[in-house]
């Protein structure tokens, strides 16, 4: 009986250690957008739309203004956030490579330090997540209705809109899939606000009365830019097709969600007809149509991280979490003409970055320091207490959290695009940035051409001064820092061979005087 009733003391008395342990150690919640553009948050300005939510954490956590990609694509991006290391490094350097989940991972190494951990939503790398617990993630893209995932291995089918279905499965592991006697780290990962950008039903109304401001630049003619820029196809005026612009409704709807989305659309689509619209009018509808649209998708995901916040809060457990929001690049939303990413160019390069930790983090606070996706594996093990592994390319941003830069911090940020051939046609390229002064070298024979910005000079980075001789010492210097920079990164003078992965072929794109004529005549086809 004596030994039963020690046998019992004991269990408890381990199960209050550990328990005092989890709470010792903070929660992290990761939360990923896809494709979220720092201009649509207006924690950072925006004057086209407000997110309530995403704005919490800035209110009660910080906002960095300096968060920039080693990669403007989406898969290399989250192998470097996994791995803490740069595409040539991990191996994963376009979309279409497979991702060797065998390597080091943060994801593995905190499971190692007694993390319960999960990843749900969009995963994107080809091959299965390892290091977690617990994984439930989209089909490759994905779909945002009834989207098909793949839970611990076994195919599901689900029915509703993708931002919700992730946040549901989200909430249901963290309050009924984890194990609570273990800190938690979850990687809640959206696939908004991606192309297509498909409204959830609740948001297919959202700004229809409205007119959206316009960049400066939607017009742009490229006159002054290079050859790469000169070759691209990612323009709202040519490369938008009618699924883009909702011409033609998703595919695989119900038919409750089919009426629903006709409802919304197909009055619209009947006045765009009527109206047979062509050249500069043509584009400004466009505009409005995409840039819409894609605000309603990211309103569905403020409205989802909402949820999760309130939860956080109602348990108890905000007080104990780390709360990261970021999304996988930056977007371009009409500027230069242009809808996507990949390039070094600001909108592209620089991506939105909050952090709330009650205790650590001051409300309200600001960060300029130059920080990047590169840097999260090596802040979550920090936080977790793990060893951070030698081999990894960033740092830890827990100095920046409690204020404090240190004299060592980077001052300038190397960025390597490899996918070309490839969509959107944007050439291949690397370059260096100061946060003022940008370097970017278009490598390949065909193109072998530099450019040089003056940020706050040029915020549009519109004049190429790199044969300005009034500049030659900022480009000597830059030219130095690129070369310390592949030295100390060890990138090889060869791109690695993963780089030239065939994609589905990309359609030619019309020179630019031509389809500077066509606009002119009539940029339209027939919708």
């Amino acid at each position: 009986m004596r030994f039963t009733i020690c046998l019992i003391m004991l269990c408890l008395w381990l199960l209050v250690v550990a328990t005092a342990n989890a709470a010792a150690r903070p929660n992290i919640l990761f939360v990923f957008a896809d494709d979220h553009a720092y201009q649509a948050i207006s924690a950072y300005g925006s004057r086209i739309n407000e997110t309530p939510n995403i704005d919490r954490l800035a209110h009660e956590g910080m906002r960095f203004d300096n968060c920039f990609v080693t990669n403007s694509i989406c898969g290399p991006c989250r192998a470097t956030i996994l791995t803490g290391k740069y595409s040539h490094l991990n191996g994963f350097l376009v979309n279409g490579n497979r991702f060797d989940g065998s390597q080091q991972t943060f994801p593995k190494l905190m499971q190692a330090a007694g993390y319960a951990t999960a990843m749900i939503g969009k995963w994107h790398l080809e091959s299965d997540p390892t290091g977690f617990d617990h994984w439930d993630i989209l089909v490759g893209q994905g779909t945002y209705y009834n989207p098909n995932m793949i839970r611990n291995g076994e195919p599901t089918k689900n029915e509703g809109y993708s931002t919700e279905i992730i946040t549901d499965k989200a909430l249901d592991w963290l309050k009924d899939g984890r194990d609570p006697s273990k800190p938690f780290m979850l990687m809640y990962q959206q696939k908004a606000p991606h192309r297509p950008w498909d409204p959830g039903p609740r948001q297919l109304d959202l700004y229809e009365d409205e007119t959206i401001p316009e960049p400066p630049t939607l017009f742009e003619d490229y006159s002054l830019r290079g050859t790469a820029v000169n070759q691209q196809d990612m323009t709202i005026a040519e490369t938008m097709d009618k699924r883009d612009l909702k011409l033609v409704p998703p595919e695989n709807l119900t038919a409750k969600q089919k009426a629903t989305w006709d409802a919304a659309y197909e009055p619209r689509n009947k006045a765009f007809r009527a109206a047979n619209l062509s050249g500069a009018a043509l584009v400004r509808w466009k505009y409005q149509r995409y840039i819409k649209d894609y605000l309603r998708c990211v309103a569905s995901v403020d409205e989802q991280l909402g949820r999760v916040l309130d939860w956080l809060d109602e348990t108890g457990l905000a007080d104990n979490t780390l709360v990261v929001y970021c999304s996988d690049q930056g977007f371009y939303l009409g500027e230069h003409g242009w809808f996507d990413k990949r390039w070094m160019y600001e909108e592209s390069l620089r991506t939105p970055l909050l952090a709330r930790w009650p205790g650590t983090i001051e409300p309200g606070s600001l960060c300029n320091a130059i920080v990047s996706p590169l840097d999260f594996a090596e802040t979550f093990l920090e936080v977790a207490g793990a060893e951070i592994p030698a081999d990894m390319q960033g740092r830890s941003l827990l100095p920046l959290f409690h204020g404090e830069t240190p004299s060592d911090w980077r001052k300038t940020f190397y960025y390597h695009y490899y996918e070309y051939p490839g969509w959107h046609q944007v050439r291949r390229h690397y370059g260096v940035t100061d946060g003022r002064f940008k370097l970017i070298y278009f490598y390949e024979p065909d193109v072998d051409e530099w450019e040089l910005y003056d940020l706050q000079l040029d915020k549009n980075e519109l004049q190429n001064v790199y044969d300005n001789r009034a500049y030659a010492s900022v480009r000597k210097r830059l030219e130095g820092e690129l070369k310390r920079l592949r030295a100390e990164l060890k990138v090889p003078e060869e791109d690695p061979p993963a780089s030239n992965l065939k994609q589905n072929a990309p359609r030619t794109r019309k020179p630019t005087a031509m389809k500077k004529a066509a606009a002119q005549r009539e940029i339209g086809r027939n919708y």
